[in-house]
């Protein structure tokens, strides 16, 4: 089970885990989990890509996240014992790697130590919400695009494997926005594009968007 999480089990702990995982696959846009589901599951996703997005009361949909290969879905939810806040939907053919809620809990009751990483690791994703939630309050549109790009790259490296519309979807824009932003971008060699993938080029120049205009 490629994860971070679980990267310092030894082969006995990690035979252990084996016995209480369970493979699913999900086909594309298959959901894994509604919003207000029982937490019932934990997930990793082995392979493919997982978005996750919530509804606004008008119906319109905010993709919170998208998760790759190594990334855990789920975790805050079950270790609080509520509903899962957000739904979950598979975006290509995806693998996951689930844990019933309570074999977790007793696997972790066993070794303390893997609670430490989770923790870490919803702490993380707590940093990583606040974030968004600001840029969101009112930054300009450039500036949260580009804080978001960065973002990503320290997760996935500066290859990132979204579509324009996710990209959008991502930093609360519209498609038209955000494909003159990163055509822009690209004129001034901050980024390279091609279908369905942004490199970041010039990350120098992209961190420099992120914070600003210079303040007078």
């Amino acid at each position: 089970m490629q994860t971070p999480i679980f990267a310092a089990l030894d082969n006995d702990k990690l035979q252990e885990l084996s016995l209480i995982a369970r493979e699913r696959r999900s086909s594309a846009n298959e959901t894994i989990f509604w919003e207000g589901d029982p937490s019932d599951w934990f997930y990793v996703v082995a392979e493919g890509k997982v978005k996750v997005s919530k509804l606004t009361s008008n119906g319109r949909e905010i993709i919170l996240a998208f998760f790759g290969p190594g990334d855990i879905l789920g975790e805050a939810a079950v270790f609080e014992n509520k509903p899962y806040p957000a739904s979950a939907q598979s975006v290509s053919e995806t693998r996951l790697v689930g844990i019933k809620k309570s074999g977790l809990i007793e696997f972790l009751m066993k070794h303390p130590d893997i609670s430490l990483e989770i923790i870490s690791t919803l702490s993380s994703r707590l940093r990583e919400a606040q974030s968004r939630l600001r840029d969101l309050a009112g930054e300009r549109v450039e500036q949260r695009l580009s804080r978001m790009l960065l973002r990503l790259s320290e997760r996935l490296g500066d290859t990132l494997p979204f579509t324009r519309q996710e990209l959008s979807d991502m930093a609360g824009t519209t498609t038209e926005t955000t494909i003159r932003i990163l055509s822009q971008w690209k004129e001034r060699g901050i980024i390279q594009s091609v279908r369905g993938e942004v490199t970041i080029a010039d990350k120098v120049k992209l961190k420099l968007l992120s914070e600003g205009p210079p303040q007078v």
